[in-house]
């Protein structure tokens, strides 16, 4: 989807600001940026997979997850990434949300 329908670089430079707050060894899911910025999740899981197209090594993507504790489909990097954080993964590979989530 064409992030022009969506406001443009505006709303993904504040979607990326938003991730940029999420704490070292914290998570939050898509819907909660989506909330905080007023878009739709499926909106802020665009504008992160547009991070790969532009050079933006600042914003924390892989902090970033579903709303069921679960990673993206670049599982392999995010998890390695939250692992080294210290987020743990439990043995179904889920993130315990009460305990790692922000805010």
């Amino acid at each position: 989807m064409d992030r022009e329908l969506h406001g443009g670089e505006r709303l993904y430079e504040r979607i990326f600001a938003c991730v940029y707050e999420v704490p070292h060894g914290r998570v939050t899911t898509y819907g909660t940026i989506g909330g905080l910025v007023g878009c739709p999740a499926r909106v802020v899981g665009y504008a992160l997979h547009y991070l790969r197209s532009i050079e933006r090594p600042d914003v924390p993507w892989h902090r970033v997850i579903n709303v069921q504790g679960r990673i993206s489909t670049h599982g392999g990097a995010q998890r390695q990434l939250l692992e080294t954080e210290g987020v743990r993964f439990d043995e179904t590979g889920r993130i315990d949300l009460a305990r790692f989530a922000w805010p």
